[in-house]
């Protein structure tokens, strides 16, 4: 089961994470989220137990305790969602990454560029 803990402290690793959630059962792994940036914790992180019942607990004991000195968030991780935004990553998935043949392909410029009717055998 994959688990979902937010407002951690700042100081807060993966090996604190680990160490608190072991008291539930088996901890598969733990995962605290770093800013790329600054390299500081962000504050939330995930924790992944064996045993789906043993997680449920966890989550139920835990959702806001006190840890480090906060009061944490523990729920069970959802998928991220597919994203439908505006964001031009993902705008038109079933069309070619290269915006250039987009175009190309959309005004009905399929041609070779040599089939416009030039000779270029005298080039």
């Amino acid at each position: 089961m994959n688990i979902f803990v937010a407002k951690l402290n700042p100081g807060t690793d993966a090996d604190g994470l680990e160490q608190l959630f072991s008291n539930y059962g088996e901890v598969t792994s733990t995962k605290v989220i770093m800013d790329r940036e600054t390299g500081r914790s962000k504050c939330f992180g995930f924790v992944e137990m064996a045993n789906d019942a043993d997680g449920l607990k966890a989550i139920e004991e835990l959702n806001d305790s006190e840890f480090d000195g906060n009061n944490i968030v523990v729920k069970k991780s959802e998928p991220k969602p597919e994203s439908e935004g505006n964001n031009y990553r993902n705008n038109d998935r079933n069309r070619s990454n290269n915006r250039y043949d987009n175009r190309r392909n959309d005004r009905g410029r399929d041609r070779d560029r040599n089939d416009r009717g030039f000779d270029t055998s005298k080039w």
